[in-house]
């Protein structure tokens, strides 16, 4: 069993991105637990209280922080560690428009980069859960990925 899931401060506005995320998160939940929280967006800080908050519930997961600086890995790579997690749940984090706060990026155990390039938080959201569901796929099998 699969346990995800994705803090992301801020709303989505860009409906087409609003539309694929939530495809993703669909394709997600009828594979396995997943779950989309989204915080109210502000300034770093105090966007890295609530995020702290959140993850003061959730102290068995294992966490990811989207951050520049972060690790880059394959598809196949995130779908093997992922697996490797054997139903540990996994949290990844999308900070807002200035990114996370030092306190968030110390909780973290990964800190882990989509891309070398700068995403808008709403593109990395979008990126992130068809990159969850890929990870899924390829660990079940599924015709998704092809290699």
């Amino acid at each position: 069993m699969y346990r995800y899931t994705v803090i992301a401060l801020g709303r989505m506005k860009n409906k087409p991105l609003t539309a694929l995320c939530d495809d993703f998160s669909k394709r997600l939940k009828r594979s396995g637990n997943f779950e989309l929280l989204e915080l109210k967006d502000g300034d770093v800080e105090s966007e890295g209280e609530r995020i702290l908050e959140a993850l003061a519930k959730r102290k068995d997961a294992r966490v990811y922080a989207m951050a520049e600086e972060g690790k880059t890995q394959t598809s196949v790579g995130l779908a093997k560690e992922l697996l490797d997690l054997q139903g540990y749940p996994a949290i990844f984090i999308i900070g807002g428009a200035y990114g996370l706060s030092p306190a968030v990026k110390a909780r973290a155990d990964v800190l882990f980069a989509l891309s070398p390039l700068t995403f808008t938080h709403e593109i990395a959201r979008m990126l992130l859960c068809e990159q969850l569901y890929r990870a899924v796929s390829i660990n079940t099998g599924s015709n998704y990925h092809h290699a």
